[in-house]
């Protein structure tokens, strides 16, 4: 398949094909009231996601948020990233599990994701408390599917299991750009092979579906695109999505150029020819990306279901 061209567009307005929708529908509203009562954080305000107005907006019962648990404050200083940092944040809220869990459970949704700051001030860096707040969404709401975007816990495996073990569906983590760029983009405890490790691990030390998300426009190349997707499925990523960078202030690093929704779609093609269940890519896609979580919410349903079945079959050969 050939790449299709992508001109680079150095300082530059944005193109149109980066305007998102309006936040100012009555569910946005509504929804952005609710996340203000309980006291919650979300991924979506904090990290100002360009698709907040889309994914709000939804007529009832469809509306979803991303909800950022330990708070509004990273440890972490990502280059690109929007999110407050600071070195100690303050304590967890000891409710907050309860908390989300009941907001969760009363919204009635079939799919959530859950993200966090990185808390490297903390011993367990809030491995617990991500894991406690996936216990009871499930405890409260048994046929919810949970999805959660973790940090790295600084590569220590048995910290990558605390969360893999909760019980959550889908366990996400970014790598954010390709190898060569980790330490441009990336905050310097951050790294990489690091992230790699703690997909893999995850894969292997539970029943879940791994998922990561890269950034493009940071001036990566075509081959190391490619690498990174073959890196990913060699530590058995299942799904990927590709977005474009999009700087939040003159404070955080630029972007280098705005790839074009052609070649977004060629991303998208590759991807699923190299072996990846799943490509989510576009200008607009982020991790957290509503397409991709109808995509999973079907996958998860149907391997469910065949999983029941093959547990069926195995007591009942006859199908008797």
């Amino acid at each position: 398949m050939a790449v299709p061209a992508h001109p680079k567009h150095q300082h530059v307005g944005k193109p149109k094909w980066l305007k998102a929708p309006p936040a100012d529908t009555e569910s946005y509203q509504r929804l952005r009231e609710t996340v203000k009562e309980l006291n919650l954080a979300t991924v979506c305000q904090e990290a100002k996601c360009p698709n907040i107005g889309e994914c709000w907006g939804g007529k009832k019962g469809t509306a979803t948020a991303t909800i950022m648990l330990m708070g509004d404050t990273c440890t972490r200083g990502c280059r690109f990233c929007a999110v407050k940092t600071a070195r100690e944040p303050g304590p967890l809220d000891p409710d907050e599990p309860e908390k989300v869990s009941d907001a969760i459970h009363k919204w009635g949704l079939d799919y959530v994701v859950l993200t966090s700051v990185d808390r490297d001030d903390l011993a367990d860096q809030g491995a617990e408390h991500i894991a406690r707040t996936v216990r009871l969404l499930k405890q409260k709401s048994p046929g919810l599917m949970v999805e959660v975007l973790t940090p790295d816990f600084r590569g220590e495996n048995e910290l990558v299991e605390i969360v893999a073990r909760s019980g959550l569906d889908v366990f996400a983590h970014n790598v954010e750009t390709v190898e060569a760029l980790s330490r441009q983009v990336r905050d310097y405890r951050a790294n990489y092979r690091q992230s790699l490790e703690v997909l893999r691990h995850a894969r292997a030390s539970a029943d879940v579906v791994t998922k990561t998300s890269i950034m493009l426009g940071f001036g990566e190349t075509d081959e190391q695109v490619e690498q990174s997707m073959k890196d990913l499925l060699d530590v058995g990523v299942e799904i990927l999505t590709f977005g474009q960078y999009l700087r939040p202030s003159k404070r955080h690093i630029k972007a280098v150029e705005y790839v074009t929704p052609e070649k977004f779609d060629y991303w998208k093609v590759r991807g699923e020819e190299l072996g990846f269940v799943y490509v989510a890519s576009g200008p607009l896609v982020r991790s957290s990306y509503k397409a991709g979580e109808v995509f999973l919410h079907n996958f998860l349903k149907n391997k469910k279901e065949r999983l029941a079945r093959a547990a069926q079959q195995s007591l009942d050969p006859s199908g008797l």
